[in-house]
């Protein structure tokens, strides 16, 4: 079998981003947002429990969430006007659009 030659070029003048609407109908889990974009809860799913202790934290549905950074596990976000961390996890839970 052989192996292709491929190269990748790095240019720091292209910006590549995947485009987010509120139109397209596409939720993503909050796990999956970057660093610095600003997204609305459309949903949560899990249990009950789990459902109520988001909300209680400020995510609820329209509510618009920040994400500030991911360190260790956790995602940090800006919910309501408070800095919270919740896990990846619980980010998994919290579908946005």
């Amino acid at each position: 079998m052989e192996k292709e030659n491929t190269s990748v070029i790095f240019n720091p003048n292209i910006t590549v981003s995947r485009p987010r609407s509120s139109t397209s109908g596409h939720s993503v889990p909050l796990s999956m947002v970057r660093t610095g974009e600003k997204v609305r809860v459309k949903s949560i799913s899990g249990k009950d429990d789990t459902r109520r202790f988001l909300s209680s934290i400020g995510f609820v549905e329209d509510a618009e969430v920040a994400v500030v950074t991911e360190m260790n596990g956790n995602v940090i976000v800006n919910v309501k006007g408070t800095r919270v961390a919740i896990s990846k996890a619980m980010a998994n839970r919290v579908l946005t659009a």
